[in-house]
C-alpha cells in the first residue's frame, strides 16, 4: 500500500492520475448512455452519409485540423498549448453542424456516436494503457553513450516497440539515453535515429505498436497479420538503419573530445511489475479477440460487441493497477506527466470526428470526390497499385498523421478486412509500411516523434527545428525506401 500522508504534493499527484483514469472508465458508460438517451426513436432512421453527394468542402475541416497540429506547436507554441483543445473542438463543430443542418440531427448524431464508439474509444483507451503503465517502469544507473552501447539501446527499443508500443518504448528508453549521451560534444543524431527506429519503425509487428495498426485491427485485421506479413521488410529497415547509425556515431565519436567513464551505478529496472500488465494487455487484446459470445449492442445505429467493451474495460481496468502497484517515485523520477496522454485524446478526438465526411466520401469510390484519389493508386488491371499505397499514404502520413492517413487508405482500399488479408495482402502491407515507416519522416507523422523532441530538448538536446529534423529524417530513409521499392517483396513494383 503506498503512503503518501508525509507529502501532500504527491498526494495530490496521485489523486489526479487516479481521477484520470476513472474519467477514462466513466467515458466507457457515459458515451453509449448519451446516445440512448437522446433522440432515440431516431435511432435507426439515421441513415448512413451518402459521400457521394459531398463535395471537397466537406474535407476542409478534417485538413484544417490536421494543419493545426502541424503548424500550432511550431508559430504560435504558447497560443497552441494553451488553447489547442479549444481548436479541436472549433474543428469538431465545423464539421457536424453542417451535417446536423444538411443531412439531419439524428444523421449528424448518429455518425458522431460512430466515430466515437467504432474508431476512436478502443484507440484510445489502448494507448492510455500503454502510456500509463509504461511510465512506472524506471530504469536507473550509468550508461556511457560510447558507439556500440547506443546502438544496442536503440535495438533493444526497436525490438520492444511492437510490444509495449512506440509510445510506451520511448518513453521508457528516452530519458536512460540522454542521461547516456548527455557529455557527448555531437548527440543530436543519436536522437534522431531514436525517432525513427524506436517511435516508428519497430512498431511495424503488432497492432499494439504503432497507432495505425491498431486502428486496422479495430476494423477486422487479424493481430498476428502484420508480424507474419511485414517481418522481412522491418528486418531490412531496421538492420540498414541501425548500420548507418554505428557508422556515423563512430564517425562522430572520433571528432569529438574523448569520453570519461566511470564504474557509475550498475544498471537496475523497476517497476518490473508493469511489465506483467504489459503482458494482460496483450492477452486482454488476443481473447477478446477470439472470443464470440454474439452479444451486440446497438447504440444509436453502431454495432458495439460486448467484447470489444470488455477489452475497453480491461484497458481501464489495468491502468488503474499500474497506478495502484507502482511507487508514485517511479513515475516522478520519469518526468511522467498527463499532459502528452491528454493532448493527443484531445486532438485525435477532433481528427475523428473531422474525418467523417473524408470517410463518407471514400466509401462512394468512383462517385464521390476523391474518384482522382483512387484513380492515382489504382492499376490499369482495376487492381490497387502497391507502390503508389505505399508512397502516397507515407508521405501523407509524414505530413498529417499516420492513423488517420491509415484508416483514410483502409478505406480507398474497399475497407474489407478479409478482402484486405487475402487477396489484397499486398495492399494492406504497402498501406501498413507507408504508415508506419514514413510516419518518421517528420515530428508530426507520429505521437511519439514531438514526445520525443520536447523532453531531448527541455534537457538541453540540441534537437533539429521541424525543417532540420526532416532533412535528417529524409536522408536516412528515403534511399531505404526506394530500395523497399524495387525488392521483389511487398509492395510489388508493377506498371500502370
Amino acid at each position: 500500500m503506498l503512503e503518501f500522508r508525509s507529502d501532500p504534493v504527491r498526494c495530490r499527484t496521485f489523486s489526479q492520475t487516479r481521477l484520470l483514469c476513472v474519467a477514462m472508465g466513466q467515458l466507457l458508460i457515459a458515451v453509449p448512455l448519451v446516445a440512448i438517451i437522446l433522440l432515440p426513436e431516431d435511432a435507426h432512421a439515421a441513415a448512413e452519409l451518402d459521400g457521394a453527394v459531398m463535395g471537397w468542402p466537406w474535407a476542409l475541416p478534417f485538413v484544417g485540423i490536421l494543419l493545426s497540429i502541424a503548424s500550432g506547436p511550431l508559430l504560435l507554441p504558447k497560443i497552441w498549448h494553451d488553447h489547442y483543445g479549444k481548436i479541436a473542438v472549433g474543428w469538431a463543430l465545423l464539421t457536424l453542424l453542417p451535417i446536423a443542418l444538411i443531412h439531419s440531427g439524428p444523421a449528424m448524431l448518429a455518425a458522431l456516436m460512430h466515430a466515437i464508439l467504432a474508431h476512436y474509444l478502443s484507440f484510445i483507451l489502448l494507448l492510455f494503457a500503454l502510456y500509463t503503465v509504461a511510465g512506472g517502469i524506471l530504469v536507473t544507473g550509468t550508461l556511457h553513450g560510447t558507439p556500440w552501447t547506443n546502438t544496442a539501446m536503440l535495438a533493444f527499443g526497436t525490438g520492444m516497440a511492437s510490444i509495449v508500443g512506440t509510445t510506451g518504448a520511448a518513453m521508457i528508453l528516452i530519458r536512460p539515453l540522454i542521461r547516456a549521451n548527455k557529455e557527448r560534444k555531437h548527440n543530436t543524431h543519436v536522437f534522431i535515429f531514436f525517432i525513427i527506429l524506436v517511435a516508428n519503425v519497430g512498431g511495424a509487428l503488432s497492432p499494439l505498436g504503432d497507432p495505425p495498426l491498431f486502428v486496422g485491427f479495430l476494423h477486422g485485421i487479424d493481430f498476428f497479420w502484420t508480424a507474419r506479413h511485414l517481418w522481412m521488410q522491418t528486418a531490412v529497415i531496421a538492420v540498414l538503419l541501425l548500420a548507418l547509425f554505428l557508422i556515423l556515431d563512430l564517425w562522430f565519436v572520433r571528432r569529438g573530445a574523448p569520453m570519461m567513464k566511470d564504474m557509475g551505478e550498475p544498471i537496475r529496472v523497476r517497476g518490473l511489475v508493469n511489465l506483467l500488465l504489459i503482458v494482460l494487455i496483450i492477452t486482454s487484446i488476443l481473447l477478446c479477440a477470439t472470443w464470440d459470445p454474439k452479444i451486440i449492442f446497438d447504440i444509436y445505429g453502431t454495432k458495439v460487441a460486448l467484447q470489444n467493451i470488455t477489452r475497453d474495460a480491461a484497458l481501464v481496468l489495468i491502468a488503474l493497477l499500474s497506478l495502484w502497484l507502482t511507487p508514485n517515485e517511479h513515475r516522478e523520477a520519469n518526468g511522467f506527466t498527463w499532459e502528452p496522454i491528454k493532448e493527443v485524446a484531445k486532438l485525435f478526438a477532433g481528427i475523428f470526428i473531422a474525418i467523417i465526411p473524408v470517410l463518407a466520401m471514400l466509401r462512394a469510390g468512383k462517385d464521390g470526390a476523391f474518384a482522382w484519389l483512387l484513380t492515382a493508386v489504382t492499376a490499369r488491371d482495376g487492381l490497387p497499385h502497391e507502390v503508389a499505397y505505399f508512397w502516397v499514404t507515407g508521405i501523407l502520413s509524414a505530413v498529417l498523421d499516420n492513423a488517420p492517413t491509415y484508416l483514410v487508405f483502409f478505406e480507398l482500399a474497399g475497407g474489407d478486412a478479409h478482402e484486405l488479408m487475402g487477396p489484397l495482402a499486398g495492399t494492406l502491407a504497402a498501406l501498413s509500411m507507408g504508415a508506419v515507416y514514413m510516419g518518421a519522416l517528420t515530428y508530426i507523422g507520429n505521437a511519439p516523434n514531438f514526445m520525443v523532441y520536447a523532453i531531448a530538448t527541455e534537457r538541453g538536446i540540441k534537437m533539429p527545428n521541424f525543417f532540420g529534423y526532416a532533412l535528417w529524417a529524409g536522408a536516412a530513409l528515403v534511399p531505404l525506401f526506394l530500395l523497399l521499392t524495387l525488392l521483389p517483396i511487398a509492395p510489388i513494383l508493377k506498371p500502370y
